[in-house]
């Protein structure tokens, strides 16, 4: 019995891991369904071509060269070292030994050949991205927003990468017998000479050590994720997949106030005829809003995938000039706000009790929402396909419909639309009195 303890308590865990992990997953699916329904289902082989472009190829990325390639290096070697996950699972579900290396051969030597160096590559550039955020200083981590947990979630991934890295290297430097085969020992090869002196018997508890540390660090970054900017790892590709992929500048209309507007600029239309399918129009209970259930789910889902990674910020001319708007806080308050939101219905066994707040003024503030340029230049530079602008239009949108409070040069303009047919305050018969002068 006491030959099967380790694999029963590694079998608890592994269970005990992945068990958390899926119910932080059907939360995360559930709160992002808060959100009403929009088609994505359309342009499926643009989809499909934009998510491998853009998820899995990091073609946005590298725009910036620096961080983009240190980004990509720390992608690739993360998900590919943890391939290993595998063999370490069976290993410890049945009491085995690294169970690839012998039906591989050789090509198992290769294959961890790699993955240390990549490790190695992994562990430089965590370094190297920890010195920039917190040496360097770069501007747009040290923003506002980024103050408090969000600044210190950063460091703590950092810090798990480092250790995981670490503890892989450690681990096969420490594998007398993967080391005395001489196959993939490719970084740990410089390792090992640190051990020199140790006896065979503490050099077995430091790898087993490092082994169970390895897979248990592995299942927490994996239920962090959720609590984590990270979540991006598993939501960058469902995001690009079901991203906008109208022209940037086509914003989009209530299908209620354009057909209103069509039958105004219709002499001949009858404002009280049925439609020709007998189904009365159906008006929205809201224009815009004003609250993350009055957005839609993909939306939704974009406040869990940002990476606040600031490239929005950077590129906002509102921001830029001095002006309250950062993109980025509004898909971290939208986020925020959609955390709250599903923890009251956690606390009231499913449903949602009014909590006296909402994401307009106790979020965000309107003198973000008025800042904005909508000249689409967050949308354009995020890595993800993220779209703020759309949040920020349908907040407007709540504001000038709902409560009609719009700034008053705006309302202004609308007055004269309203009331002369043009943005200016002249009336169509006084219009061209300009060629008399």
């Amino acid at each position: 019995m006491e030959k099967y303890v380790s694999n029963i308590f590694f079998a608890v865990i592994l269970v005990a891991g992945i068990g958390y992990f899926v119910m932080n997953v059907r939360k995360l699916i559930r709160n992002i369904k808060l959100g009403k329904d929009v088609d994505r289902s359309d342009r499926k082989p643009e989809r499909w071509k934009n998510m491998a472009k853009i998820a899995l190829g990091q073609y946005k990325m590298v725009r910036r060269p620096v961080s983009g390639i240190l980004h990509v290096v720390v992608y690739v070697g993360f998900i590919l070292i943890n391939m290993e996950v595998l063999e370490i699972v069976i290993d410890g579900l049945f009491g085995t030994h690294r169970i690839f290396s012998k039906p591989l051969g050789s090509f198992y030597g290769f294959l961890i050949g790699n993955f240390e160096v990549l490790a190695f590559l992994v562990l430089v550039a965590v370094i190297i991205f920890w010195f920039r955020r917190n040496i360097e200083k770069v501007k747009r981590f040290w923003n506002k927003e980024m103050e408090g947990w969000p600044k210190n979630d950063g460091n703590i991934i950092l810090y798990f990468e480092i250790v995981l890295m670490t503890l892989f290297l450690v681990m096969n430097a420490t594998d007398t017998h993967f080391q005395e085969a001489g196959m993939g020992n490719v970084i740990s090869q410089f390792i090992a000479p640190w051990f020199d002196g140790y006896s065979t018997e503490a050099l077995h508890t430091i790898e087993r050590t490092a082994w169970w540390l390895h897979i248990i660090g592995i299942l927490a970054f994996l239920n962090y994720l959720y609590y984590s900017k990270h979540l991006h790892i598993l939501l960058a590709f469902p995001n690009t997949y079901f991203a906008n992929l109208k022209p940037k500048g086509q914003l989009t209309n209530l299908e209620s106030v354009t057909n209103e507007v069509k039958m105004m600029m219709d002499p001949d239309a009858d404002p009280y005829a049925m439609p020709a399918d007998g189904a009365e129009e159906e008006v929205p209970e809201k224009f815009g809003a004003s609250d993350v259930t009055d957005l839609n789910w993909v939306q939704l889902m974009n406040s869990y995938t940002c990476t606040e990674c600031g490239r929005c910020t950077s590129s906002c001319p509102a921001n830029l000039t001095g002006k309250k708007l950062s993109p980025r806080k509004i898909m971290m308050d939208t986020r925020d706000r959609l955390e709250e939101v599903g923890k009251n219905i956690d606390a009231n066994e499913g449903e949602f009790k009014p909590d006296g707040k909402q994401l307009l003024d106790d979020y965000i503030s309107r003198e973000e929402l008025w800042a904005c340029t909508s000249c689409n230049a967050c949308v354009q530079e995020c890595p993800i396909g993220i779209d703020p602008l759309s949040i920020i239009m349908d907040m407007r949108r709540y504001l000038v419909m709902e409560e009609s409070a719009a700034p008053q040069e705006l309302n202004m303009m609308m007055t004269n639309i309203e009331n002369n047919g043009a943005p200016w305050q002249y009336s169509q018969m006084d219009r061209l009195n300009w060629k008399d002068e």
